[in-house]
Formats: C-alpha cells, sequence, structure tokens
C-alpha cells in the first residue's frame, strides 16, 4: 500500500488512476476516500461532486457494467476487491479504447464522462463505491455496452456464464452498434455581432442564441435550457453604443446586458460546473496608463465601461471561468475600417483623432484565441487578446487603410479627441487602450500582427465584392462616423 496520495495516467484519456494512502492497526483501517485539497493538488480535476453511492455485492463473480453516463465520477471500493474494466466510448481517436486495473481500499479510479464503466467482484461481501457529479435524471442521456462482446476485449477473471449478471446488462448492444458519445456542447451568447459571428467559423459545433432567442436575465427562460448537454458558455453579447449609454435608457440597457445579464450566467456556470467565457473590454480601465495588464485595477470613465467592469467583477465568481479583455474589434458587419476604406474609396476625407491610441482587434483573432484558451487547458483567470504590432491611433490606422485603397495617408485628417467632440455629444474614451498580451502569449497563442491582419482584411472585402459583382450591382454604402 502506498504511503502517499498520488495520481496517474492511463490509456484512456482523463481517466486517472488514484494510490490512496491507508491506514490500518489492530482495529481495522482508515483511508480519506475523497480529499478535494490533496487531490486536486496531486492533478484530480475539480469535479464537483454531489451525491456519493455504494453498491454492496453478496456473492464473487458479480458482474455490472458496462454503463457511461452524462456525469463523471469517482469509482473506489470501501471492502473488497474487484476487477474494473473500463471502455472509451467517447467520439473521436481513443473511441473504443479498453483498460481494466484491480481495485481494493488502496485504489481509486476517476473516470470522465462518456468512459463506460464495469466492475467484476473479486470477494464476497464487496462495498463498490461511486461519487458523482450530478444526480440522476430520467431525462439524461446514457449509453450501454454489452459486457461480453468480443469487440470490448475485456478478459473478465471469472469467466460471464459463471457470473451473478442481471440479464439487461447481458443485453446491452456491442460496441460496434453504439454511437459514440460526443462532446458536451458550447453555448454562444451575442450570436448576431462580429464576434458572433467569427466565432462560428471557429466553433463550428456551437449552439448560437441572440436575445430574442434567449433571455439570460429571465430566470424562467434560464430553467428551460438543457444545461446538462453543455459544458462550455461563450458569452460574447453586450450592449456597445458608447454614447447612449450615457442617457437614462442606455444606461438601463447597458447594465442590464453588461452586467444583470453576466451575474445570471455566471450563476448558471456554477450551478451547473460549466465554464463561463467572458468578452470584455478596455473600457474598465480610464486610458491614463500606457499599457493595460490583466491585474490593473477598475477605473471606468463611462456608464459603458462601469457596465463592463461590472460584468467582470460577475464573470469572477464563476469557479472555472476565462474573462478575455480586447479593444477596437473589427469582424463582419459595419465597423471603422470598413467605413473608412468606403470613404476613401468614394473620395472622401475623414476626421479622425489622433490621440487615442491601441490597438485593433480582428474579431477572427479574438475567436481563435478564446478556443486555444479552451483547448489548452490554460488556467482560469483573466486575459488580454488583441492583435499584436505597434501602438497605433485610429488617425494613423485610418492613414493606412487609404494607401491600401491607393489614397495618400495625409487625405486622412488628424484631430483631437476635444475639437472632434465639438461638433458631436460623445462619452468620454479612454486615451491609451493598449492591452499587454504577455499573459495569451505565455499559454501557447501568438496574435496576428494588426498590420497584416488588416491588409488580409481588405483584402477579404475585395473578394467578396468580386464575387457578388456579377449577381448585382454594386452600390457603395457611406456610414456616418
Amino acid at each position: 500500500m502506498t504511503e502517499q496520495l498520488t495520481v496517474s495516467h492511463s490509456p484512456i484519456p482523463d481517466l486517472l488512476v488514484i494510490e490512496l494512502p491507508v491506514h490500518g492497526d489492530a482495529r481495522g483501517w482508515f483511508k480519506e476516500n475523497w480529499q478535494r485539497e490533496a487531490m486536486l493538488a496531486a492533478g484530480l480535476p475539480d469535479f464537483g461532486p454531489v451525491q456519493n453511492n455504494i453498491s454492496y455485492n453478496a456473492e464473487p463473480g458479480t458482474t455490472r457494467g458496462m454503463h457511461a453516463e452524462p456525469w463523471d465520477k469517482l469509482v473506489s471500493v470501501a471492502s473488497g476487491r474487484i476487477f474494473g474494466a473500463w471502455v472509451d466510448l467517447r467520439e473521436g481517436p481513443s473511441f473504443g479504447r479498453v483498460f481494466t486495473l484491480e481495485l481494493g481500499p488502496d485504489r481509486a479510479v476517476f473516470v470522465p464522462r462518456g468512459v463506460a464503466n464495469g466492475y467484476q467482484t473479486l470477494e464476497a461481501g464487496t462495498a463498490y463505491s461511486y461519487l458523482v457529479n450530478d444526480h440522476w435524471s430520467p431525462e439524461a442521456a446514457y449509453t450501454f455496452l454489452n459486457v461480453a462482446g468480443d469487440t470490448t476485449r475485456i478478459a473478465w477473471p471469472i469467466p460471464l456464464e459463471r457470473a451473478v449478471l442481471s440479464d439487461k446488462d447481458r443485453q446491452h448492444p456491442a460496441l460496434e452498434m453504439v454511437s459514440p458519445v460526443p462532446p458536451r456542447a458550447t453555448l454562444v451568447t451575442g450570436a448576431g455581432g462580429q464576434l458572433g459571428r467569427a466565432l462560428r467559423r471557429v466553433f463550428p459545433r456551437a449552439d448560437f442564441v441572440a436575445r430574442d432567442d434567449l433571455d439570460v436575465t429571465a430566470p424562467d427562460q434560464l430553467a428551460r435550457v438543457p444545461w446538462r448537454q453543455y459544458d462550455t458558455i461563450i458569452n460574447a453579447a453586450a450592449y456597445t453604443k458608447v454614447d447612449e449609454a450615457e442617457t437614462p435608457d442606455g444606461r438601463s440597457s447597458a447594465w442590464a446586458a453588461n452586467a444583470e445579464a453576466v451575474a445570471s450566467l455566471a450563476r448558471v456556470a456554477a450551478q451547473h460546473r460549466l465554464t463561463l467565457v467572458h468578452v470584455s473590454s478596455d473600457y474598465v480601465f480610464d486610458g491614463t496608463r500606457s499599457v493595460h495588464t490583466e491585474d490593473e485595477p477598475f477605473s471606468p470613465l463611462g456608464a459603458y465601461g462601469q457596465s463592463k467592469a461590472a460584468g467582470d467583477i460577475a464573470a469572477r465568481t464563476a469557479p472555472h471561468h476565462f474573462i478575455v479583455r480586447t479593444s477596437w474589434v473589427i469582424g463582419d458587419g459595419s465597423n471603422f475600417v470598413r467605413t473608412i476604406r468606403d470613404m476613401a474609396r468614394n473620395g472622401l476625407s475623414p476626421s479622425v483623432v489622433d490621440d487615442q491610441y491601441g490597438r485593433l482587434t480582428f474579431a477572427e483573432d479574438l475567436a481563435r484565441g478564446i478556443r486555444h484558451l479552451l483547448d489548452s487547458r490554460a488556467p482560469w483567470g483573466t486575459y488580454n487578446i488583441t492583435n499584436a504590432g505597434p501602438v497605433q491611433s485610429w488617425a494613423g490606422i485610418a492613414a493606412q487603410v487609404f494607401e491600401a485603397c491607393g489614397r495618400d495617408g495625409g487625405d486622412v485628417r488628424r484631430v483631437t479627441t476635444d475639437e472632434y467632440g465639438h461638433a458631436r455629444a460623445i462619452a468620454p474614451r479612454p486615451a491609451n487602450s493598449t492591452l499587454d498580451t504577455r499573459k495569451i502569449e505565455s499559454v501557447g497563442f501568438t496574435p496576428r500582427y494588426a498590420i497584416d491582419a488588416l491588409h488580409a482584411y481588405l483584402a477579404a472585402l475585395e473578394e467578396a465584392e468580386q464575387r457578388a459583382r456579377p449577381h448585382a450591382e454594386e452600390r457603395w454604402y457611406v456610414p456616418v462616423i
């Protein structure tokens, strides 16, 4: 028996073997079957158990399984010994992979969702325990596998013709008849926005909802969502009308979408052990620092920034969360780059502020960064994601767009924020929106240079228009800025 708790990997991905210290004397023995702090430190996931079950087996040779439920479990033995068997039924390259192991009181196994679990008792009076992270429900999706199927290759120590086995377990389908268990889905809010459309390309199997589909501030609507089928929420929805947020109606809308909705999603994520990815903004800062790190204290200037800061605070209450801060997002639909390009091509010379600094973030790169955080299992927390390269002003970016369109960059009239604001009632903006990206780079994601992404974006717009020209008369729409 081991004197130290250890966790080791098995041939089945994420199925872990735990060696448990057992302390015995003349009276018997004692063990810590579940010790969250120690087990997490040893490498076990924080799977959030909610129920403990014990199956008593009177006779040796009692065989139960193979069952794959839609939850994770920690299986162990309270008395006796078992021969444990596991078959990966999850969609992917490890489908059908088998792992077997004897378990006594000194050993446990963490079984991830989608892996079929079964066992055969080797001693009389064996008590088998399983700690699970969801309650049984008749509405849950269960997958069963025949314990005797030739394709499972399970070498039961006691032949099944002499085993104690239920008729139901004998009748489960063979491996070749089992439909692979798909991964849990991702739910994306803000389906219609620039980032939402980019996320569709990066998460093609996700479910996407707009506010008209789901009001996340309404408890009755949240209660109808089948959260059991999801493992991740990406909140790309937001109220982004910065100037209107300064009006009474706009302020209410901003707080409802940017704070109250995030708090609702964080509660759902905590309750159902989901990962919450919340997209935030550089507007949570006042822009007095030249570069903003993830741990800078909040200092929003206006109502929009205040509502986004409140949303960040709410998102932190989800145990498994990523807060992704970004700035100056460019994607499908109306945006600064598209507007400036259209003005350049129509002979206009816009006035653009030259004293607000930052980096563009192309929605495609932001979506890829979010995907990287999830796929790489990066540590939970806050990450800045923007494109890389030199810090620029809005006017400097506009000049680059003009030059890419064959115009002189000097045709862009550079003005101060005060000069621009005299003609318009605008909310306060941070003077510096540059976000430090070293943290996201430290977990393996390298953002594209903004200038490269800008030229690729303009080329894609041109290509899309070239394809559309044979089918429709070309028209130029010039948004007002």
